[in-house]
């Protein structure tokens, strides 16, 4: 009887794929390390879809804009949605949907704690001009926050969230 040359050198590959909820410490780490999300909002028969970044801090999200449509829809309905994703291909996703009500910060104080998270975030070097809030970015002012950064502070206290993920590993044996 003869040996089979090839035993032993055959690989089998399974694919295991699945679906599911993600629970709330998954969601929190989400919001937390993302930088970008998806803000929608709704006033006038109108819904409005726009990429923001922001950062996230005590179940709040913290924003940075100028006036416009956003902010003016968010005016007259402050109820909003929010949607951030951490993607590393088609297979392998999470997904965090969350339902809130915007707050414009205008209080000083407030607003400079606000600036502060916002300045606080880990940022990647290469930044767009939205996220860089000073002239002196990456450097922070040393006085006068607040003063020193124009446009609309703004933040978001977050009601409701749900998560969903998609991850495929591949088994060989």
């Amino acid at each position: 009887m003869s040996a089979d040359p090839l035993a032993g050198c055959y690989t089998f590959i399974k694919t295991l794929i699945m679906f599911g909820d993600l629970g709330e410490d998954a969601i929190e780490v989400i919001l937390h390390h993302q930088l970008i999300g998806h803000l929608a909002c709704h006033a006038n028969e109108l819904t409005y879809v726009v990429p923001i970044s922001y950062a996230y801090d005590d179940g709040y999200l913290y924003a940075h804009t100028y006036e416009g449509m956003k902010v003016n829809m968010m005016r007259q309905n402050p109820k909003i949605c929010f949607a951030v994703h951490a993607m590393e291909n088609m297979a392998n996703w999470q997904s965090v949907v969350a339902w809130g009500n915007f707050e414009e910060v205008t209080d000083e104080k407030e607003r400079e704690n606000a600036l502060q998270i916002l300045l606080k975030r880990n940022l990647p070097i290469i930044t767009s001009k939205t996220v860089q809030l000073t002239p002196e970015w990456p450097f922070v002012p040393g006085k006068d926050l607040s003063n020193s950064i124009g446009g609309v502070v703004f933040r978001i206290k977050l009601t409701v969230k749900s998560g969903r993920y998609e991850h495929e590993e591949i088994i060989e044996y």
